[in-house]
């Protein structure tokens, strides 16, 4: 039984037509249980200083609750601002960020294999 993709936003704005679901199910599989928010610049700091001890406003969070379970915050504010400099629009960019975000939470790490594996899920879904 495959398992939904909960999304939920404190922000006004973010891209809604994204594929997050496919992109989730291809990354992590059907059954995994994932919750994605989106959220302002504020709590993106808050989470980042309380939960990684890091004091600057990330573009993205993710965070492994159990083998099969997790959770993705992705900011839009500050992936605005990113996008450019790595040649994607602004919501190309957030499906870049929640690939990442997907990738950490089936336990890559940054490097090489995982770099390979962004640039075959951004071909997969045709984002740019």
């Amino acid at each position: 039984m495959e398992t939904p993709l909960v999304i939920s936003s404190t922000v006004n704005t973010y891209p809604k037509q994204l594929p997050f679901a496919a992109i989730k199910t291809a990354i992590l599989g059907a059954t995994y249980d994932l919750s994605l928010a989106f959220i302002g610049e504020k709590r993106a700091a808050t989470l980042n200083q309380k939960y990684r001890n890091k004091s600057y406003t990330p573009n993205v969070l993710s965070f492994p609750l159990t083998e099969k379970v997790g959770e993705i915050f992705i900011c839009p504010a500050v992936a605005k601002r990113e996008a450019a400099s790595f040649s994607l629009s602004a919501e190309g960019y957030v499906a870049y960020l929640f690939i990442h975000g997907c990738l950490h939470l089936k336990g890559h790490d940054h490097g090489d294999t995982m770099d390979k594996l962004e640039r075959k899920y951004l071909k997969a879904f045709a984002i740019s």
